[in-house]
C-alpha cells in the first residue's frame, strides 16, 4: 500500500515536471518571435538609419581624397615653381658668367709707344661700361701691358698711361672713378713670346678683369 503511493506521488511529479517544461519552452519561443518580429516602423527607421550613416561616411570619405588631392597638387604646384626659380636663377647666372667672360676676354691694344685709345676700341670700352652699369655690385680693375722694348721704369710708366687712358674712358661714360682701378704691369706679363712686331702688337695691351666689392 505504501508502496503504490509513492508510486503514484512519482508519476504525479513526473508529469508536473513535464508540463511545466513544456510551458517554459513556448514562453521562450513567443519571447525569440517577439523580439525577432520589431514593427515595420522600427526596420524602416534603423534601415534608413544605417543608410545615411553610411552616405555621411562615403561623403567624408570623398571629401578626405578631395583634400589629399588638393594638397598633392599643391606641393606639385610648390615643386615646379621652386624648379623653375633655380632653373631662372641658374640661366641667368650662365647668362652674367658669359658677360664676365666677355669683359675678360676682349682686351684693347695701342700703337707702340702710345696710349690713347684707338678708335675700334671704343665700342668694346662702351660694352664694358654697359655692364658695369648694369651691375653696380662689382669694378673692374684695368691692367696695362707693353712689349719688351725700352726699360723695365719706361715700360711701367708707360703701361700705367694706358690704364689710365682706358680708366678715364670709362669715367667719361657715367662709370664713378671708385668702381675703377689700374695697375701697370710693364713687359712683365707678355701675352706671347717672339721677336717681331707680330708678337709686339700683342703684347702693348690693357686687360681687364671684373671684381666683386
Amino acid at each position: 500500500m505504501k508502496r503504490n503511493i509513492i508510486i503514484a506521488a512519482l508519476v504525479v511529479f513526473a508529469f508536473s515536471s513535464i508540463f511545466l517544461l513544456s510551458s517554459c519552452a513556448k514562453k521562450q519561443v513567443v519571447t525569440e518571435e517577439k523580439q525577432v518580429k520589431a514593427p515595420p516602423k522600427e526596420v524602416a527607421k534603423v534601415e534608413k538609419e544605417k543608410l545615411a550613416a553610411k552616405e555621411v561616411k562615403e561623403v567624408k570619405e570623398e571629401v578626405k581624397k578631395a583634400e589629399e588631392a588638393k594638397i598633392e597638387k599643391l606641393k606639385e604646384l610648390e615643386i615646379t615653381k621652386k624648379r623653375e626659380a633655380e632653373a631662372k636663377v641658374d640661366e641667368e647666372k650662365a647668362w652674367q658668367e658669359r658677360r664676365i667672360a666677355k669683359v675678360e676676354a676682349e682686351a684693347i691694344y695701342f700703337d707702340f709707344d702710345k696710349s690713347f685709345i684707338r678708335l675700334e676700341y671704343r665700342s668694346v670700352l662702351k660694352e664694358k661700361a654697359d655692364f658695369l652699369k648694369d651691375n653696380p655690385d662689382v669694378y673692374i680693375r684695368i691692367e696695362g701691358n707693353c712689349d719688351e722694348r725700352g726699360t723695365n721704369e719706361y715700360n711701367l710708366a708707360l703701361g700705367e698711361r694706358r690704364a689710365n687712358s682706358a680708366a678715364k674712358f670709362l669715367i667719361s661714360l657715367g662709370i664713378s672713378p671708385d668702381r675703377v682701378e689700374t695697375i701697370s704691369y710693364g713687359e712683365e706679363r707678355p701675352l706671347t713670346s717672339g721677336y717681331g712686331e707680330g708678337a709686339w702688337a700683342q703684347n702693348r695691351r690693357d686687360d681687364f678683369t671684373v671684381i666683386a666689392k
